[in-house]
């Protein structure tokens, strides 16, 4: 049975952020596998399109409210990340399905909705590099990795900036699926992974 991928956005949502990993699950094991082993979705707040960075109008599937349990929750990043981690409805969100989800990811500022949520508490983390010292203020109990791609706390794995998402895609790929799978998956899409930490 696939597991359900949940993937937020938002106003000012970084495209490469959500469409990356997107993609990397959209295609894993595809043509590999019997079955998918990812199904995939996006989920905003409220129906409606979402205007994401340079103008992308994008319709999520579904809303806050009519959203299939997810499996995984990747919450990406982008300068709609300030005003989201400020937004109740949606923090509290993300804390309800982190308590259930087998994986929450993040990307890049989505680190943030994150710290805003409870979720890093004791835990190390990453972001882009010029949102590092917001990353700081907002999780002064977490221990910030500046030079880190990715960062696997076990359930919670979050990664730096914009393409980094996809290494962590595919690392999250490599963990659920194994190496094969990731190296497929990557040769693929035509892409060089970063498979260090």
């Amino acid at each position: 049975m696939a597991r359900q991928v949940a993937i937020l956005i938002f106003d000012e949502v970084e495209v490469l952020d959500f469409c990356g990993p997107f993609e990397v699950f959209g295609v894993a094991g595809a043509r590999t596998l019997p079955e998918p082993p990812f199904q995939v979705y996006t989920v905003a707040e409220r129906p409606g399109p979402v205007l994401a960075r340079n103008g992308l109008s994008v319709n999520p599937a579904y809303t806050l409210a009519d959203c299939p349990p997810p499996d995984l929750l990747l919450v990406p990043g982008g300068r709609g990340t300030r005003a989201l981690m400020h937004n109740r409805a949606v923090t509290g969100w993300v804390a309800a399905q982190a308590a259930r989800v087998e994986l929450l990811l993040s990307v890049c500022t989505g680190a943030l909705v994150l710290a805003q949520a409870g979720l890093l508490d004791g835990l190390a983390a990453t972001t882009h590099f010029s949102a590092l010292e917001e990353l700081r203020a907002a999780a002064p109990r977490t221990t910030i990795c500046p030079d880190a791609r990715y960062v696997d706390n076990g359930r919670i794995i979050l990664s730096a900036g914009v393409s980094a998402g996809i290494d962590m895609a595919l690392y999250v790929v490599s963990r659920l699926l194994g190496p094969d799978a990731a190296a497929e998956t990557a040769r693929y899409i035509q892409y060089d992974y970063w498979q260090g930490k």
